[in-house]
């Protein structure tokens, strides 16, 4: 990877973070429709992820070219960790700052988007010794090298984002349980279904990392962990499918929209986890096919906003799924870069 293109690629997030600030303060700000009280804020969170992408991007395109240190291997994931402490207490704030249902379902939403930029963290965390996978996977044995994450450290990273989807996903449950009470649990809680299933989506690719790392990468994880990401995302896309075409009330059903930009998210995921895992100590000829998985994703996100843009101008309830698509497909293509990122740092040897 040469200088120029690193540069590109640690653009992106940061392009992107740009796009998802400058459009969550616009809708909030532009219009009259109350519905950009909560489109508006979680677009902008959207952005917080991007930055923790890129210090994920960072991390790893430093070691590829050589000038990772001990400042980067603290600041960058540091950095993550910011962004999602700096998310979630917004989300609380937003929670707290009025007791309407655009506040309540914008908190639960930007704080479920804080526990991604955590998880999101803990890959850079975890990428922190990137360049020894490539190391690990020219050798036959499974002895853990003595500069490699020790085992406390390897699952401790994996708790981390284990803690942070279980907390998810309860939450998740508990919002679904009182949905008979108010729409506004209703809504909150499908949502916090697909934030959660992408916390998941990030536990294998941490597990994948860290343990590649400790040269203890099994290869029944090899076919595991892709599998469990492309469920997830199914999962989510079924789903959002099911309360579209199943939901009387089409102003809780459009909710499902936004479960299928999620689950596009997942399918993105699915690409850095679908690499790792098929290159380790085994050719896959596809290899540089894998980023246009992201590419594809962020399209169809986008594609799909197009059409709910003009769906909204006769149904105000899709007003927000039609804005929120738009920051996931920005997310869809900040995926692309990491991904391009681990393809040209494990290909280069």
């Amino acid at each position: 990877m040469n200088y120029g293109i690193s540069v590109l690629f640690r653009a992106i997030p940061l392009l992107m973070a740009l796009f998802c600030f400058g459009y969550g303060w616009f809708v909030t700000f532009y219009g009259t429709d109350p519905n950009r009280y909560v489109a508006g804020p979680v677009i902008f969170s959207l952005g917080m992820i991007c930055i923790a992408l890129f210090s994920t991007a960072a991390t790893i395109i430093r070691q590829i070219i050589g000038t990772f240190g001990q400042v980067s291997k603290y600041v960058l994931p540091g950095i993550g960790y910011l962004s999602a402490v700096l998310t979630v207490i917004g989300g609380v704030h937003i929670l707290h700052s009025s007791p309407d249902s655009a506040s309540f379902v914008a908190g639960h939403v930007v704080c479920g988007v804080g526990f991604i930029t955590a998880c999101v963290a803990t890959t850079a965390t975890s990428s922190t010794r990137f360049t020894m996978i490539t190391e690990n996977a020219r050798k036959s044995d499974h002895n853990v090298p003595p500069k490699a994450f020790t085992r406390t450290q390897g699952l401790m990273l994996i708790a981390v984002a284990a803690i942070l989807s279980l907390t998810a996903w309860i939450w998740a449950f508990v919002l679904l349980a009182k949905s008979g009470a108010h729409p506004k649990y209703f809504v909150a809680g499908h949502v916090m279904i697909g934030l959660a299933s992408i916390c998941t989506c990030l536990i294998t690719l941490v597990a994948t990392i860290a343990r590649q790392i400790r040269n203890i990468f099994s290869p029944a994880e090899r076919k595991i962990w892709p599998v469990l990401v492309i469920v997830m995302g199914s999962l989510c896309i079924i789903w959002g499918l099911i309360l579209i075409w199943g939901t009387a009330d089409m102003s809780l059903g459009s909710t499902g929209y936004i479960m299928i930009g999620l689950g596009l998210v997942c399918y993105s995921i699915s690409s850095k986890v679908i690499l790792l895992s098929k290159i380790w100590r085994h050719e896959f000829k596809l290899s540089n096919r894998i980023p246009l998985i992201p590419i594809f994703t962020a399209l169809s996100c986008l594609f799909l906003a197009a059409f709910l843009f003009e769906m909204g101008s006769v149904h105000g309830y899709y007003f927000v799924p039609a804005r929120v698509l738009a920051g996931l497909g920005g997310i869809c293509f900040t995926l692309f870069s990491i991904v391009s990122i681990l393809e040209s740092g494990t290909s280069s040897h």
